[in-house]
């Protein structure tokens, strides 16, 4: 396996904020301002990366639209899901992508008439809004989720980071507000050029992720020697999972997911311990009853595991890296550095209460408000006679969505029928 390489802003030594940062709650709280325009209420989201799919960016995306229901707001949802002709992304086959479909998203997208867009990914589904939306001069935002160049870079070296910079410029270069999760990605992509930012933060479910879960039954890794230093994600060159199993630490070394990668290092470090992928309860336990949540990766734009960890009141140990360096230092959370053994023993001296403390600040409420403050919405006025011009091809749009709705149900009941 090629080591993964360090962009050039990732090769220099940052110096460590001994400031703690704002929580998500903080900014999330303030009520928006008596002068700002109204809120969208009917928004619509396109994304790439959507439920059956397990990671961050979906669980941010789901969690978001469900705190938005609950403030009162309609949501439409256009993923993968909603087409049965999809093909798995090369090297992440667990995404699956839709491309094709244009006409059947303009139709929903008139059909919904929403107040505001949102394009959370940079693939087929996210293609196709965006167009849309400036065919009919529809504002619309995007979101920044994944350091892309640098994750291809990471997977494929021949790629300059120009390349895949220049194509997130494409993308998102006519984005009324790209949407990110940290003041360091948002430091780092005006470096690169992007002048339309805001920060979108991210929340925890802080009863799922409980310190209660920890040492129940004598605890997961009873078995193993102490303390536990465990991984938890996804398996791939981009999270720079080789500079953890490197390291020289006492006790035992814990892998939880699944991945391209997990068996070549499996078989490369089989003195560390791989646990496949856990869900719920038991990934719970498993971020519980470890001693310390190690955070290798440079490609990710938060890590929403560390809040995960945290909740259950594990300290983490972490590079200088957009996301670490954005939610621990100042905390007594975890540690950050650019020497991740120094990281991982001095996290081993944090106090459990700290972590969870931090955890409790971030609340995917407070998340949500966030990301609705953020939109885009279409003025009211200019949005009635926005519908109002495209109103014979809403009505087209209507009709061309009921009758997908009764073929589809059709061939639901075929199928329920054959099977009988």
């Amino acid at each position: 396996m090629r080591p993964l390489r360090r962009s050039r802003a990732h090769g220099q030594k940052r110096p460590v904020s001994t400031e703690a940062p704002a929580p998500a709650a903080q900014a999330a709280s303030q009520e928006s301002a008596p002068d700002a325009p109204p809120l969208a209420t009917k928004i619509l989201l396109v994304t790439d990366a959507w439920e059956p799919q397990v990671n961050g960016v979906v669980r941010t995306l789901a969690s978001t639209m469900r705190e938005l229901k609950a403030m009162g707001c309609e949501i439409e949802v256009i993923s993968p899901a909603d087409y049965k002709h999809t093909f798995p992304l090369i090297t992440y086959p667990e995404i699956r992508l839709a491309p094709g479909n244009r006409a059947d998203v303009e139709d929903r997208f008139l059909a919904f008439a929403p107040d505001a867009v949102h394009i959370a990914t940079e693939g087929p589904l996210g293609w196709d809004a965006r167009a849309i939306c400036l065919k009919h001069k529809h504002p619309f935002t995007t979101s920044y989720h994944t350091q892309f160049p640098e994750y291809v870079h990471a997977r494929f070296w021949w790629i300059p980071l120009a390349a895949g910079y220049w194509y997130m410029h494409a993308f998102h270069d006519k984005s009324g507000r790209v949407m990110v999760a940290t003041p360091t990605m948002q430091d780092l992509l005006k470096l690169q050029g992007f002048r339309n930012t805001a920060i979108w933060s991210r929340g925890v479910d802080v009863e799922q992720f409980h310190p209660s879960k920890r040492g129940i039954d004598g605890g997961v890794y009873k078995d193993l020697p102490k303390p536990v230093f465990a991984y938890v994600g996804r398996v791939a060159v981009e999270k720079n999972i080789e500079a953890f199993l490197k390291l020289d630490l006492p006790g035992s070394k814990v892998i939880v997911g699944d991945g391209p990668a997990r068996e070549d290092l499996q078989q490369r470090y089989p003195e560390a311990h791989f646990l496949g992928s856990k869900f719920g309860e038991e990934l719970a336990r498993c971020y519980a009853d470890a001693d310390v949540f190690v955070f290798p990766s440079f490609t990710d734009t938060f890590g929403l595991v560390i809040l995960e960890a945290a909740a259950t009141g594990t300290p983490v140990a972490g590079f200088v890296a957009p996301g670490p360096k954005d939610i621990l230092p100042g905390t007594g959370a975890g540690i950050v550095d650019d020497d991740l053994q120094k990281a991982c023993l001095e996290a081993l001296k944090l106090k459990r209460e700290d972590a969870r403390a931090l955890a409790e600040k971030y609340s995917w409420r407070a998340c949500a408000e966030d990301f609705r403050r953020n939109l885009e919405p279409l003025p009211k006025e200019r949005g009635r006679r926005f519908w109002h011009k495209l109103a014979d091809l809403r009505k087209r749009a209507k009709e061309r969505r009921r009758l997908a709705k009764e073929r589809k149900a059709r061939e639901r009941a075929q199928q329920q029928g054959a099977r009988g």
